[in-house]
């Protein structure tokens, strides 16, 4: 590429992201601290438009004074960047900054074999902070060249407390134990439930934002980069999925009921998506792992704002948006989640298993409401079957707005609402 062209690129992107509002401070801001030290490339992924850019901005004024070089990738002018060009943007960068020790790339995924130049530049002592939209790409390469020499971080939506955060509302101890505190969290709560967190939309409140969002990642971030023929077709999945949060599938039904030919283009397909951040699948639990991977698997989608704007109505629907959100907020504190089907072919909704210890498992089920004899039948026997199945003693049953504790043969089931669980 032509050296003027990078100077410009280089000093336009720079005004904009020093212009750039510092926005709320994320959750995830803290964990980043302790990789300051480290010479470790330290990735930072998750869907478009949640907010990664704005979290290099916080990491380059807080801790950097924005002496660093940055360049997002996803400028239309370096469609045609490649390898060979880093040496002469590392030379541009210092023709116009002098000599610094850390990168800053934004999008990073869109250049082919990158890895090559940041692990060379690392073993000469540089430090990088890049960002990406699609995991597999980012985790793939890197994998490859700088093997236990990166760490990777996934950047989901506002959380409900940084929402909070982002609406001026100050969290205490105390907010819960008033009537005034109680009302006024919930009533962001039901925002938040119906509105999902990405920070650009609940900040101008227009949904072609999500629209945008959705099409950009079905169409350039899948379509395109996979060159996939039958987009008809990928679109109906997705939106078959984002219609049905929490729905039990199998690739073979999916194949049968949209004509996809293959149950490996199903699988395919549900890849991208997942490796775009656009949608989750879960296993069922066994402890035979080559069960685990053949039994039907469940799936949710990454914003209930996205699900909102894309599927269907939030009214009718709103058990499966909570259903959704709690989701999410696991995806955010565990790394393994599952379901569990148990031997009389009762469902729990999510399965927790920390370590390697059996007995170390949380079941969860979540109910818009427990007041309905049917579903509090549903919801209580499913967990008992489960409890008994696993020898677990407590469980835990999420709700919109209750909270009790149901002690029922030898094992003491929790149930709380959503809002306070989220906080």
């Amino acid at each position: 590429m032509e050296k003027q062209l990078l100077r410009e690129i280089i000093i336009e992107q720079k005004d904009i992201m020093e212009s750039l509002n510092l926005g709320i401070q994320r959750d995830i801001f803290d964990i980043m601290k302790k990789y300051l030290t480290l010479p470790h490339v330290v990735v930072i992924s998750g869907i478009r438009r949640t907010g990664k850019s704005t979290l290099l901005r916080q990491i380059m004024e807080k801790f950097y004074n924005n002496n660093v070089y940055y360049l997002n990738f996803e400028d239309e002018r370096l469609l045609n960047f490649e390898v060979k060009d880093f040496n002469t943007l590392y030379e541009v960068f210092l023709e116009l900054f002098g000599e610094k020790k850390i990168f800053f790339f934004d999008e990073i995924q869109n250049v082919k074999n990158r890895e090559i130049f940041v692990r060379r530049m690392q073993d000469s002592g540089y430090k990088f902070f890049i960002t990406g939209s699609n995991a597999s790409l980012l985790s793939k390469e890197l994998g490859t060249k700088l093997t236990g020499r990166y760490v990777m971080i996934s950047l989901l939506p506002f959380s409900f407390r940084e929402f909070l955060r982002f609406k001026g509302q100050n969290i205490n101890s105390d907010i819960l134990l008033v009537t005034k505190g109680r009302g006024l969290i919930k009533r962001f709560f039901n925002e938040y439930l119906e509105e999902g967190g990405m920070p650009e939309y609940l900040k101008y409140k227009d949904k072609t934002i999500l629209k945008r969002t959705y099409e950009d990642i079905l169409y350039r971030d899948i379509s395109v980069r996979y060159e996939i023929k039958s987009v008809k077709k990928l679109r109906e999945l997705s939106l078959y999925f984002m219609s049905n949060p929490g729905c039990v599938f199998s690739y073979n039904n999916l194949k049968n009921m949209l004509q996809l030919g293959s149950v490996n283009t199903v699988k395919s397909y549900i890849t991208y998506l997942e490796n775009s951040f656009l949608l989750f699948t879960i296993n069922a639990l066994s402890f035979s792992l080559k069960k685990q991977f053949i039994t039907q698997k469940k799936t949710y989608c990454i914003d209930n704002g996205v699900m909102n704007a894309i599927s269907f109505q939030f009214s009718k629907n709103k058990g499966k948006f909570l259903e959704n959100m709690v989701f999410i907020e696991l995806k955010r504190r565990y790394d393994k989640l599952y379901y569990y089907k148990t031997k009389n072919g009762k469902e729990v909704d999510f399965l927790i298993k920390e370590g390697r210890d059996k007995k170390n498992i949380t079941l969860i089920q979540v109910a818009d409401s427990l007041s309905n004899k049917v579903v509090w039948h549903r919801e209580v026997d499913a967990l008992l079957s489960g409890m008994e199945e696993l020898k677990v003693t407590k469980s835990l049953i999420l709700t919109n707005d209750e909270d009790e504790t149901i002690k029922i043969k030898g094992k003491n089931i929790e149930v709380k609402s959503i809002y306070k669980w989220l906080i």
